[in-house]
């Protein structure tokens, strides 16, 4: 679907988009042998599994039943909380530049993210970007995740605006998807040294 008219303000995803986060980052310190740390990540602390913070299981809650499953690698996914802040690797300054730009022009800002409701706060810490958000739909406040149409609906109940007013920026290919099938402008977040041409492409900047 495009959109008949340009957009009047930006939605941004987070992770990978304004700050650095990879799983890898932490358990490379762990898993001293990359096998190991492979089999790991690919077999117990997935995505997958780690998708349900996202829609709002507590930490606590979710590593209980997978150190069930797992009870040899109990101590690995603990670290997933205990040491979470070693998954981030700084910001990504193209990101920020862009929003802190776009913020001296006036121009309507928002988040969008998949993330628990109990890593929002110290992720917002993390950048001075973030001040400039009006709002910003959490999944685990909300219970629904990206690529889910829903949480789109929830971005529009909450801004006011339509699909065709926002760029929706994500590093996610099937989030991009389907916010272009509700009608949004949209980029998909690859290389941050782009970001700043297409945001002036639109017409922001």
């Amino acid at each position: 679907m495009t959109p008949a008219r340009p957009p009047r303000a930006l939605l941004w995803d987070v992770g990978n988009v304004i700050v650095r986060w990879n799983p890898r980052t932490l358990y490379a310190k762990i898993f001293k042998e990359p096998a190991d740390l492979d089999r790991f990540l690919s077999h117990v602390g997935t995505l997958d599994w780690h998708a349900a913070t996202d829609r709002g299981v507590t930490f606590a809650d979710n590593i209980a039943a997978r150190s069930a499953q797992y009870p040899h690698h109990a101590e690995h996914l603990a670290a997933w909380w205990d040491r979470w802040d070693e998954m981030f690797s700084g910001t990504i300054s193209e990101t920020e530049s862009v929003i802190e730009d776009l913020a001296a022009r006036g121009v309507p800002q928002f988040g969008l993210t998949n993330m628990s409701h109990e890593t929002w706060d110290g992720v917002r810490a993390m950048s001075p970007a973030f001040r400039h958000f009006r709002d910003t739909v959490v999944s685990g406040h909300e219970r629904v995740i990206k690529p889910e149409a829903r949480i789109y609906e929830i971005v529009l109940e909450r801004t006011g605006l339509e699909a065709a007013d926002l760029l929706f920026v994500d590093d996610s290919a099937a989030n991009i998807a389907a916010a272009d099938a509700l009608g949004f402008h949209t980029h998909h977040f690859t290389d941050p040294a782009a970001l700043r041409r297409v945001v002036e492409r639109h017409g922001l900047l």
